[in-house]
């Protein structure tokens, strides 16, 4: 696992972009403080850059970085859920502006996987992660099942968990500082 950890590092240091394995869906990831890489996500999914695409960081640390300020039910969420959860926070920071919504949001998730995880902190970065598939296009659900397209627009494809299912994507809730909570996906 490390030697692809270093891979994937190496190309989005770079500006590049990867398709990795995440703890929902078959990702396409870059650098999520790079407009120049995210804008290449967009391009390669043929999708609007003012759709949000959804950010992984490594720990509640990490969230604090992009977070103005971080709800504390962030963190009881984040403990509690039993199932991938991603959190939509107000005032996004330190971010490529093309990511941040125009009101200012950005979805967010810690991922539960060894190899986000580690990705994450070793670039010390948060990292996009929107589904391997052309916008419109069904999200797939094994690797076998993402686009040529796709395979080809990618930088670097990681070379791990390529046998297995990928479960359903994260369920999405959407936090405003005033403590509305909204779930957006289940």
């Amino acid at each position: 696992m490390q030697a692809e950890i270093n891979k994937a590092i190496q190309v989005l240091k770079k500006g590049g972009l990867i398709l990795y394995p995440t703890d929902t869906v078959w990702g396409i990831g870059c650098d999520a403080t790079n407009e120049e890489a995210v804008k290449k996500i967009y391009e390669l999914k043929q999708r609007e850059d003012s759709k949000a695409l959804i950010c992984l960081v490594a720990d509640d640390r990490m969230l604090t970085k992009y977070i103005k300020k971080v709800p504390e039910v962030a963190l009881n969420i984040i403990d509690i859920s039993e199932k991938p959860t991603t959190i939509i926070y107000d005032n996004a920071q330190n971010l490529a502006k093309n990511l941040i919504a125009n009101d200012g949001t950005i979805a967010i998730r810690i991922p539960d996987d060894e190899f986000c995880y580690q990705l994450s902190r070793k670039l010390n970065i948060a990292i996009v992660s929107t589904s391997a598939n052309i916008s419109g296009q069904p999200t797939p659900k094994s690797f076998k099942e993402i686009a040529p397209e796709v395979l080809k627009g990618v930088d670097y494809v990681v070379n791990l968990h390529r046998e297995k299912t990928c479960n359903k994507p994260s369920s999405i809730i959407k936090l405003s500082n005033s403590g509305i909570v909204k779930i957006i996906r289940e």
